[in-house]
């Protein structure tokens, strides 16, 4: 296995010692990592980027893509094997489907996977090979893992543009070296309660944020070791945050790739985000020229936020507070609707919260952006949430947009 050299990385500030107050009922909820802890088994979940590379890295080196036609693939199953299936490739290998590829296969052949996954071997490779014969034969590009037995990992379109999981690990770490906290990157910390954070929490398979599988590959760092003020809470106090990325792949097709920035307030011990701001993505289809995007657009743009001084966030904080856009409740109403594209209804619930959590009515951009969240988490609603989160998020960029012009 090659090493991984982390970039330099000049921290300019001294970290914390310790926990520190935060206030997490502020700014928006994101369940995204929350989902990927609960859903990984304890074989998917890494201690280190080290053994995450390390696994990702032997699934390539173990594997090869190859183009072949659809109407040289046979399938191979027999009555006395009610389990097994194969397929006999061009190559002159057969490879086992994973449960991943048999997918990709039978929608290829325009055939219900969970259907035929509940047949017996026999009659869904009879199945598989009828819509294979009849089918218009075309181009495919197979995925094969050969260690050992031969394994079906993915089975794509021709134009497929595989990014390998080991090259997303490789380049986070070069920002993060091992994420344990040898740079500003690292595994984060836990809320103690809603109103204390502690960055400092051993790496464990319960607290870990670095997953993969054979399918995909999840990455969530944060520097939670130098918190930015970007404000004050109602008792005067610091208004902390700190910055968070999470980046993911699939190299078999299951996902895209993509990369998320963000600065929050605080990770629970399920790994919900908490006080979530200024969240940007980018999503990367798997296609022709993906390869080629994701090391000419999404990292540049992820070593540009990991390496960025904190003057931008604060001043475009300052700019938001500063943009007075409403001094009655008529003008409050206005501007919601108008500008945010709320309800009547909905704007008087925003209202009614900035009032009760900071003792006075709205008037700045950013107390309609911090009143739009707060409506934002205690509604059932997804399609709600969405609407309100978004419509935070095009004030907020309405005020830091014209800065940046």
């Amino acid at each position: 296995m090659n090493a991984i050299a982390p970039a330099a990385f000049t921290i300019d500030a001294a970290p914390v010692t310790g926990s520190f107050r935060v206030d997490a009922l502020r700014g928006e909820q994101n369940a995204r990592v929350q989902s990927q802890w609960f859903q990984r088994p304890a074989d998917q979940r890494f201690l280190s980027l080290d053994s995450l590379y390390a696994f990702t890295r032997s699934a390539a080196d173990a594997s090869k893509p190859a183009t072949v036609e659809t109407a040289r693939i046979t399938v191979q199953a027999t009555r006395d094997d009610a389990e097994s299936l194969f397929l006999a490739l061009p190559d002159g290998s057969t490879a086992a489907p994973s449960h991943w590829s048999f997918g990709q296969l039978a929608q290829i052949v325009g055939a219900p996977a969970g259907y035929l996954r509940d047949l017996p071997a026999a009659i869904a490779g009879i199945n598989l090979q009828y819509g294979l014969a009849t089918h218009r034969s075309e181009l495919v590009k197979t995925y094969t893992r050969m260690d050992g037995s031969t394994e079906l990992r993915a089975i794509t379109g021709p134009d497929y543009g595989r990014i390998h999981d080991w090259e997303v690990v490789k380049a986070v770490h070069r920002i993060a070296g091992n994420g344990l906290g040898e740079t500003r990157w690292k595994v984060p910390g836990m809320l103690e309660g809603m109103t204390r954070y502690n960055p400092f929490v051993d790496v464990t398979k319960e607290t870990t944020t670095l997953f993969a599988s054979d399918r995909d590959v999840f990455i969530f760092l944060v520097d939670d070791t130098h918190p930015i003020e970007i404000g004050k809470l109602p008792d005067g106090s610091p208004d902390l945050v700190f910055r968070g990325f999470y980046v993911w792949n699939s190299e078999v097709g299951s996902k895209s790739a993509g990369i998320a920035t963000f600065y929050l307030r605080g990770v629970c011990q399920n790994r919900m985000m908490w006080g979530v701001e200024g969240f940007k993505e980018i999503t990367l289809r798997h296609t022709k020229h993906a390869p080629s995007r994701f090391l000419e657009q999404a990292m540049p743009t992820l070593r540009a936020f990991a390496n960025a001084d904190t003057h931008a966030l604060t001043s475009g904080v300052q700019e938001a507070k500063g943009a007075v856009v409403a001094k009655d409740d008529e003008e409050r109403t206005d501007f919601l609707t108008k500008r945010a594209g709320l309800t009547k209804s909905a704007a008087a619930r925003v209202i009614e919260a900035v009032t009760q959590e900071e003792g006075k009515a709205p008037e700045s951009v950013w107390d309609f952006v911090q009143g739009m969240t707060a409506v934002a988490r205690r509604s059932e609603h997804q399609d709600t949430r969405i609407t309100l989160e978004r419509g935070a998020g095009k004030l907020l960029d309405g005020v830091t947009g014209k800065r940046r012009r």
